[in-house]
């Protein structure tokens, strides 16, 4: 219970597996499939404490949602603004209180480093957009997605700059608390964002990129903590976006709506029902509902309601569509236009180098040395 801080074996504490799928949510015990009485005693001594923690009725926060799948299995959302403390609070008390097999976040395995570094690294690693990250950014994305990515994380670091908060304090939060919960795994839920950002920009014609763009270029509204817990209705870094893509339907099904679709595929995969150990092989198999935990965005909550009774195939929304043709000619325009703008500049540079060089006394002081050393004809 909250507060409350009994003592667990080893093996509870340790850091729970972290995955980008949840197609296996069998308990591990100890080093694998319990092999002898032992094992499976010491399994049931766990699951029976893990289930005696578990409240029955568990008294939660109101930014929770509760959904229950065909076979019984119970998942809690807990819907969080970004950059808020309650969110992180919210976190807390939903898995101390219903102590989940599954701990699934919104989160990709190309931001999970996020999990690991503390807050200070990861508030200057927003504030520093650097050339580096946006040479990484286009190597992975390509040049428009690299650059919509770097603009979006110019967003992130505004709001981190307005804050002092670095961003997903409530995944760190859910990651050191399932490491708490025996037999608990923890997965990464959202959709991978070089997959986002690419159908983003497909979905995008070619003066709505330049036009959003300069919406994320000059984003400076300064924005106050009673902002963000304002937004617990609807997060703050996405209803920013909804403001200024708002026009741009198709940007906001890509952003928004298809990631609502995945994060309900992997919380469902994530709530199958948990098979037991058995002593022997001759037991007969016993299966019980599981219990997830979800940390969503709040935006993402609506959308996870709406999907979870349907059926939903993610393999549409996996696919990047190929580039256009007047997409390949843009991007060749781009490439062609920052070279040329980075020969000029090396250019100019030089001539200005060089003639300040050559203004310098002692310059033309060895110039005149070496024009009077030189032989008359």
């Amino acid at each position: 219970m909250e507060g409350e801080e009994e003592q667990l074996p080893q093996e509870a504490h340790a850091e729970p597996p972290v995955t980008s799928g949840a197609s296996e949510v069998v308990p591990r015990v100890l080093s694998g499939e319990p092999q002898n009485l032992s094992d499976v005693d010491a399994f049931n001594l766990l699951l029976e404490m893990k289930l005696k923690r578990r409240r029955e009725r568990p008294h939660l926060p109101r930014t929770v949602t509760e959904l229950v799948a065909e076979d019984g299995s119970r998942v809690y959302v807990v819907g969080t603004a970004h950059f808020s403390d309650d969110s992180k609070k919210d976190v807390v008390k939903t898995i101390r209180a219903v102590q989940p097999d599954v701990v699934v976040v919104e989160l990709c395995q190309y931001r999970v480093s996020m999990l690991k570094m503390d807050e200070r690294t990861l508030l200057r690693e927003a504030r520093e957009v650097s050339l580096g990250k946006l040479q990484q950014a286009v190597r992975q994305n390509g040049v428009m997605s690299g650059l919509m990515q770097m603009l979006l994380l110019k967003v992130s670091a505004h709001i981190t700059e307005q804050l002092g908060m670095a961003p997903g304090g409530e995944f760190r939060e859910a990651f050191k608390e399932a490491s708490k919960v025996p037999f608990c795994k923890f997965h990464l839920g959202d959709r991978p964002i070089p997959v986002t950002f690419k159908r983003a920009i497909a979905a995008l014609s070619f003066w709505q990129k330049v036009k959003l763009a300069w919406g994320l270029c000059f984003l400076s509204d300064p924005i106050s903590k009673d902002d963000v817990e304002r937004c617990k209705q609807k997060d703050l870094l996405e209803q920013m976006m909804a403001e200024m893509v708002g026009e741009f339907p198709d940007l906001h099904r890509t952003i928004v709506s298809e990631r609502d679709i995945y994060l309900t595929y992997m919380l469902r995969q994530a709530a199958r029902r948990l098979e037991l150990p058995r002593s022997s092989n001759a037991e007969p198999r016993k299966c019980v509902p599981s219990v997830v935990v979800g940390v969503v965005g709040m935006g993402h909550v609506p959308g996870i309601e709406k999907n979870w009774t349907t059926d939903l195939n993610i393999q549409e929304i996996m696919t990047v569509p190929p580039p256009s043709i007047f997409g390949r000619a843009s991007r060749l325009a781009v490439k062609v236009a920052f070279l040329g703008l980075l020969g000029y500049g090396l250019y100019w540079m030089g001539r200005r180098t060089a003639g300040l060089v050559l203004s310098l006394p002692a310059t033309q002081y060895c110039l005149q040395r070496a024009s009077s050393a030189r032989p008359h004809k």
